[in-house]
C-alpha cells in the first residue's frame, strides 16, 4: 500500500492511515473539495464515517460490503451533509453531530453529543472536544492512539495555516482560537495528527509557532 501522506483530490483515489488498531482512509468529495473520512476496527471490522459530505456513490465504494455503524457528522454547514441521507438510508447508520449543531443538519441526529463524551464503535474510542467558532456546535473527534501519538479529526476549526473561518466576527474568533488553544494545543503532543475538514493534513507542531500570529491577524 502507498505510504500515507493524506492529500487526495475529488475524483482521485483515497488514501489509507493504517494504525495498530485502527485503519483511517481519506477521500476527497464535492465542489467544496471536502474530505470525508472511514474509519475502521481493526479488531472487529466495524466502520464509521466522519462526515458524509457529497458523492454518496463514491462514499458507499470507500465504505464497501461491511457497512458503517455510524455517521458522525462534525459541524452543521450543508458541505459536510449533502450525502447523508443517502448513506444513511443505504446503510441504516446512526447519525450523531454535535447537540447544538443538530439542529442546524436536515437529516435528524440520533445522538446529539458534547464534549467529553465517548463514541465507540468495535474496540475504539473516540472522545469528543467541543469547539465553539466556526459553528455554535462544531466537535472534533480525538483517537488517544495507545500504540502510538494522537490523532485529531478537526473538521472546518483547524486547518493548517489557522483556525476555521468565523466571517470576520471577532467574538467567535476569539472563541474558537481559544478553544482550540485550550482543548487541542495546550493539551495534546507536537506529533499529533491533524485531519481537517478540506485539504491537507498537518500536526500540532507544525501548527503551535504560528498560533501568536493568528491571534495578532484575527482569523
Amino acid at each position: 500500500m502507498t505510504e500515507y501522506h493524506g492529500n487526495v483530490h475529488v475524483g482521485g483515489p483515497a488514501q489509507t492511515h493504517e494504525l495498530a488498531q485502527l485503519m483511517i482512509t481519506k477521500v476527497a468529495v464535492g465542489p467544496m473539495d471536502n474530505n470525508a473520512y472511514l474509519l475502521r476496527c481493526r479488531l472487529t471490522d466495524e466502520q464509521v464515517l466522519i462526515d458524509a459530505a457529497n458523492d454518496a456513490d463514491t462514499l458507499l465504494n470507500v465504505i464497501g460490503s461491511e457497512g458503517i455503524s455510524k455517521v458522525i457528522t462534525t459541524h452543521r454547514h450543508g458541505d459536510h451533509w449533502q450525502a447523508l441521507a443517502e448513506v444513511v438510508a443505504r446503510t441504516s447508520a446512526q447519525t450523531l453531530a454535535g447537540q447544538y449543531d443538530a439542529e442546524g443538519i436536515e437529516v435528524p441526529t440520533d445522538e446529539p453529543v458534547e464534549d467529553g463524551d465517548r463514541i465507540h464503535f468495535g474496540r475504539i474510542g473516540l472522545e469528543v472536544i467541543h469547539l465553539v467558532g466556526h459553528t455554535p456546535g462544531s466537535i472534533a473527534l480525538l483517537y488517544d492512539d495507545p500504540t502510538g501519538p494522537p490523532h485529531v479529526f478537526t473538521g472546518d476549526s483547524l486547518f493548517p495555516g489557522g483556525v476555521g473561518n468565523t466571517r470576520g466576527d471577532a467574538e467567535n474568533f476569539l472563541s474558537l482560537l481559544n478553544d482550540v488553544e485550550t482543548k487541542l494545543f495546550d493539551r495534546l503532543p507536537d506529533e499529533t495528527w491533524v485531519y481537517p475538514g478540506h485539504g491537507a493534513d498537518t500536526c500540532l507542531g507544525a501548527e503551535r509557532p504560528s498560533l501568536p500570529e493568528w491571534r495578532a491577524r484575527g482569523w
